[in-house]
C-alpha cells in the first residue's frame, strides 16, 4: 500500500491510463493527473464542479462529468488539458454523469435523469446518437463496459435493492448477477 498524493483536499475517483504509467482523479471538484507514482500532479479543469474521469482506450483524451453550467453534463478533453468538448446539453436541471468509454473507442456510456429517474445511455465519442438502453421505473447508474465491448456492467434497483446488473451493448439481455440485502454498486470488469 502506497499513498500517492498529499493533499488536505478532498481526493476522489481515480481512474489508470491505458498504459499505467498515469492516473485521473478528481480533487476539489477539478481533473488532475499524476504520474503511477505520484509525482508531477498536473490541473487539467478549474472549475471546482467537475467528476468522475474516464480514460479513453488509447490514453489520448478522458471523459467526466461537470455541473458547471447549472446541471450536470458530460465533458472530454485532451489528456494535456487541451481541447474541452462539452459532448451533452440536454437543456434540463436533469443530469448526465458517470462516463465511460468503451473499450474499442468507439462509444461511451453514460447515466442520465432526463427520464425522471436515472437511466443508461450510449452515444457516439463526439455526443451525437445519444442512445437510451435501459428503460424502467427504478434507477440504473454507474454503467461499466466488458472489455471486447460486448456487454455492459450496471447498477439498478429494480430488483427492490441495489444489485449488478449486465446486459448486450444494445441495452438486450438484462441479467441480475447479485442479491445483495446490503446493496451493490459501481462495477468494474477484470481486464480479461
Amino acid at each position: 500500500l502506497s499513498k500517492l498524493t498529499d493533499s488536505s483536499g478532498d481526493e476522489r475517483y481515480p481512474n489508470w491510463s491505458p498504459s499505467g504509467e498515469k492516473l485521473v482523479y478528481t480533487l476539489d471538484g477539478n481533473i488532475y493527473l499524476m504520474a503511477s507514482n505520484g509525482s508531477n500532479p498536473t490541473n487539467l479543469t478549474k472549475t471546482g464542479r467537475d467528476t468522475r474521469p474516464s480514460w479513453s482506450p488509447d490514453g489520448s483524451r478522458i471523459v467526466f462529468s461537470s455541473d458547471r453550467d447549472g446541471n450536470a453534463e458530460i465533458y472530454s478533453i485532451n489528456a494535456d488539458g487541451s481541447n474541452e468538448t462539452r459532448l451533452t446539453n440536454n437543456g434540463k436541471s436533469d443530469y448526465d454523469v458517470h462516463p465511460t468509454w468503451s473499450h474499442d473507442g468507439s462509444k461511451i456510456a453514460f447515466q442520465s435523469g432526463r427520464d425522471g429517474n436515472g437511466e443508461i445511455y450510449v452515444m457516439d465519442l463526439d455526443g451525437s446518437n445519444q442512445t437510451r438502453i435501459t428503460n424502467n421505473a427504478e434507477n440504473d447508474e454507474a454503467p461499466s463496459w466488458s472489455p471486447k465491448t460486448s456487454k455492459i456492467a450496471f447498477s439498478s434497483s429494480r430488483s427492490g435493492s441495489w444489485d449488478i446488473w449486465v446486459m448486450n451493448a444494445d441495452g438486450s439481455g438484462k441479467t441480475r448477477i447479485t442479491a445483495s440485502q446490503f446493496g451493490d454498486g459501481a462495477p468494474s470488469w477484470s481486464p480479461d
